[in-house]
């Protein structure tokens, strides 16, 4: 498929997604009016409700579903392993430990800056703790083992923190924030997150190329020029500070990496470079829609959004499982 069409396409499908985000919730504001309000307008209510509530989370929204398709499709042709996605790997995961470490000791609500770059921190160290367990050269199986192993420890150090927290609002506080949520986001979360996950994007852009050439093997990447250390380290801070930023403001929500580049990649020749702004784009319209769905279907109980791409991913996974069987036979 013609690589400017598809982006084309999925550019239209992410402009209507926001628009959609934009105009969804509880208030119950005219179509017209709503656009009317972006801009200001004569009823103050729905100029809060449209620049203070939705425009932010709408915002939100695209940047961390961007953020999870990009450096889903990053991992994926770094390591040469379709499995790969920053929740199966625990960056997720850590981040999330991290930033779970911020809240319950306080500094997040002394200082904001410290839950952002907490998160990031522990994306940070997730990933290259399974650079180190995995190996520059590793199977499916050792990936995939040293990200559960990741994945597992940052789930229990945060089951911990749970279980020592001497406040039990605050416990609760800290289980649904981790479920993965859009709800009550400000520009406060926006300007906390949005230049740590712009900064990431850049870095991991700029290892398009060499993920192109890392098609041919190491060996023959090294040859043609491709400088390995700093691609790694691109890859590695790049996927770290944006997935902890997102992480961060919006808590857990999986699945996002994997899916969106599993989808697209037939669709771009295999062909990494050309996989990741289309992953980038369709990243941030199945956050958009899945979180108009969450004010859509069953608005009362306030399902989380990482119930829902879970609810989307869990699925997903399993015919991968069956489809690599099946190719392994």
């Amino acid at each position: 498929m013609n690589n400017t069409l598809l982006n084309t396409a999925l550019a239209i499908v992410l402009i209507t997604a926001f628009v959609a985000s934009l105009v969804t919730g509880p208030a119950a504001i005219p179509l017209s009016q709503s656009f009317e309000a972006l801009f200001g307008g004569a009823n103050e209510a729905a100029v809060l409700v449209m620049q203070e509530i939705r425009l932010p989370r709408a915002i939100l929204g695209l940047l961390i579903g961007a953020t999870l398709g990009l450096t889903g499709a990053v991992l994926q042709g770094y390591l040469r392993n379709p499995l790969a996605d920053p929740g199966i790997l625990g960056i997720s995961s850590a981040a999330a430990l991290g930033a779970v470490i911020a809240i319950y000791s306080g500094l997040a609500a002394m200082l904001p800056i410290t839950l952002p770059v907490a998160a990031m921190a522990g994306a940070l160290l997730a990933v290259f703790l399974i650079h180190r367990l995995a190996g520059r050269h590793a199977g499916t199986i050792t990936l995939i083992l040293a990200g559960l192993a990741i994945s597992t420890l940052g789930g229990a150090l945060t089951t911990l923190a749970l279980n020592l927290s001497p406040n039990p609002y605050a416990a609760l506080e800290i289980v649904f924030w981790m479920l993965g949520s859009l709800t009550d986001r400000s520009w406060l979360h926006v300007t906390l997150a949005a230049p740590f996950m712009i900064a990431g994007w850049f870095m991991l852009f700029a290892a398009a190329r060499a993920l192109d050439a890392l098609t041919l093997g190491s060996d023959v990447a090294a040859t043609i020029g491709i400088d390995l250390a700093r691609t790694r380290t691109l890859i590695v801070i790049g996927a770290a500070i944006s997935v902890g930023a997102a992480t961060a403001v919006a808590g857990a929500i999986g699945f996002v990496g994997l899916v969106v580049p599993h989808v697209l990649r037939p669709l771009v020749g295999h062909q990494p470079s050309r996989l990741l702004p289309a992953s980038a784009l369709a990243g941030g319209a199945l956050i958009l829609a899945a979180d108009v769905a969450v004010r859509v279907i069953a608005p009362a109980r306030d399902i989380k959004l990482g119930v829902r791409t879970a609810l989307i991913g869990a699925p997903f996974f399993v015919w991968l499982v069956f489809k690599t069987r099946r190719e392994l036979v």
